[in-house]
């Protein structure tokens, strides 16, 4: 199975892609889309969009994961990723893939052993689970250790209508 990890950004969407086999893990690409802050908003959205496609018929993900929106102090913030997240969930299921969703602390927990790890830690479990991976920054290994959650739990927290 061919797992694409998503962690959305409306300032640098991160990506990753894993294959499972017999539950054995291997890397296979990973990468963020940044968009310019001078755009605007519907033309960054387009651009996560159009990269996310082409990911995605690169690459031919069997399943999609997602990390699960938090809400912050600042609403407008909140706002934008919400939209970023949209695109990003709609980008898969737009070629019939499922789509499911994970809390933050469930994918530390699935990568790290603990719920509240500090980014660090993540990023060095997942170059140890994934031998010979270098993500390209924070974004895209959070997005595969989204993956590596989604092969642990495989099927948890479906997004209603995707799955």
């Amino acid at each position: 199975m061919r797992i694409l990890g998503l962690d959305p950004s409306l300032s640098s969407t991160g990506w990753g892609i894993i294959d499972s086999e017999n539950n054995r893990l291997r890397y296979v690409a990973d990468g963020f889309i940044k968009t310019d802050t001078k755009l605007e908003i519907p033309a960054r959205l387009a651009e996560i969009q159009k990269s996310l496609q082409q990911i995605i018929e690169l690459y031919k993900p069997d399943e999609a994961a997602i990390e699960q929106v938090f809400l912050n102090s600042n609403p407008v913030s909140t706002i934008k990723l919400g939209m970023a997240r949209g695109v990003v969930i709609a980008a898969p299921a737009m070629y019939n893939i499922p789509v499911t969703e994970y809390e933050p602390n469930k994918v530390k927990k699935a990568v790290v052993g603990v719920g509240k790890a500090e980014k660090d830690q993540v990023e060095t479990m997942v170059k140890i689970l994934l031998p010979g991976c270098k993500p390209k920054n924070n974004d895209s290994s959070d997005a595969l250790a989204i993956a590596i959650c989604h092969n642990s739990y495989h099927g948890c927290h479906s997004i209603k209508g995707f799955k």
